[in-house]
Order: C-alpha cells, then sequence, then structure tokens
C-alpha cells in the first residue's frame, strides 16, 4: 500500500511577521522514495487522512502554539457521509486545535450550509480556496460566501496558465469581496518585494508561498 504524509506549509502574518498557521498537504511517497502529490486525492479516506493529521497536530504542537492548521477536501470528499463524522471526533479529540477546512471546490449551496453550520457549532472554520479559478468563479461561489469564513486567492495559478497582468485587478476584486462579506483573506504565490507591496496597498497581510516556506515534511 502507498505511504501518505503530511507536508506542512507555513503560513504567515505580515502585520507582525508570525507564523499563524500552516497547510496541511497530502503526498504519496514514490518507489525511489521522494514525495508527490497522489494521483488521487480520494485513493485514502478522508478517516486515514485525519489520523495523518492528528501525528502532524502532535508534532506541530499546534494546540500550544494557537496555530491553526488546515487541509483540502474536494467535493468527492465533502459528499462521503463518513468525512464529517471524522472531523468532528478529531475536533473532539483535540479541542485546543484551531482547525480550518479548504474546500477546493464549489459543492452546491445546500451542501455548504450543512457542513458549514454543523462545523461551526465545533469552531472549525471553513474557507474557499484558490478563488477565481476553476469551479470557485465569483458566479459559482457567490451564494456560498455567507456560510464561510475566508477565501484564498493564489497569484500562482494567474501565472501558470500566462495572466499575470490580471493579478492587480483581480486582487483588488478579491479584496474587495473580503471586505464586503466580512471575511478573512490569504494571498498565495507571493514571490517578491513587488507582491508583497501589492498585498500591503489592499490591506492582505495573510501571506503563503514558497517565499516564507516551502511545504515540508514535519
Amino acid at each position: 500500500m502507498p505511504k501518505y504524509r503530511f507536508f506542512v506549509q507555513p503560513q504567515i502574518d505580515q502585520h507582525d511577521h508570525q507564523v499563524i498557521g500552516y497547510e496541511a498537504l497530502l503526498r504519496q511517497q514514490q518507489r525511489d522514495q521522494s514525495w508527490s502529490l497522489p494521483r488521487s486525492f480520494t485513493a485514502i479516506s478522508v478517516a486515514d487522512q485525519i489520523k495523518l493529521l492528528e501525528e502532524t497536530a502532535a508534532t506541530l504542537n499546534v494546540a500550544a502554539t494557537q496555530q491553526t492548521l488546515a487541509f483540502n477536501l474536494n467535493n468527492r470528499q465533502l459528499r462521503d457521509p463518513f468525512t464529517l463524522g471524522a472531523i468532528l471526533v478529531f475536533k473532539k479529540q483535540l479541542a485546543q486545535v484551531a482547525l480550518s477546512i479548504e474546500l477546493t471546490e464549489a459543492p452546491s449551496l445546500e451542501e455548504l450550509i450543512l457542513f458549514s453550520t454543523v462545523l461551526h457549532q465545533y469552531d472549525i472554520k471553513v474557507i474557499i480556496d484558490d478563488v477565481g479559478t476553476g469551479s470557485n468563479t465569483y458566479p459559482n461561489i457567490q451564494h456560498l460566501l455567507p456560510y464561510v469564513d475566508a477565501i484564498k486567492f493564489a497569484m500562482q495559478n494567474l501565472r501558470a496558465t500566462h495572466n499575470a497582468d490580471q493579478i492587480p485587478h483581480e486582487l483588488a476584486f478579491w479584496s474587495n469581496i473580503a471586505k464586503t462579506y466580512r471575511l478573512g483573506l490569504v494571498l498565495e504565490g507571493v514571490e517578491n518585494a513587488a507582491d508583497q507591496a501589492l498585498a500591503k496597498k489592499y490591506g492582505i497581510t495573510i501571506h503563503q508561498s514558497y517565499l516564507y516556506g516551502k511545504p515540508s515534511l514535519v
């Protein structure tokens, strides 16, 4: 059976230059002992991912540091009837861990209302990942925004499609959306001082990128 682990990447608050949390990124070990993205994120159950997350939380000692631990769910995982229960068991066992769930795809409104209502009862935050790309365009997620806590904007997605010139416009748009809906905003793909200055222009202080730390095994 393939071996899986979580690598973690820090999230930095540029206001005081402190690590406020980590995103847990699932990786699969290859035959040459290297680690890479899994062939399928559903090849390992959410329940098994939660076990790995428990190990990661213990290693990082996030309960004591009060740093947030976030991990991703796609729609297939969200719709698995056992997913919600596995997350709640984790939170009940590790009540002091600040947990966030990042949704990589836009679920239906009915699905999100149920999901977020239950998670919020246990102080678990819900985040929409990669806003502006894939299925997470504004028309697709507009009706979901009242039920989440934060959004993430990834500059690297626009660079990968040779649309880097659109970054200032898109960043201005999503910054305004975050303010309108009273949401947190995490900026990914910050590469240099110019990106930092652009983020500062829109008051975006939470950053996550290789500039601050590559995903690493803990």
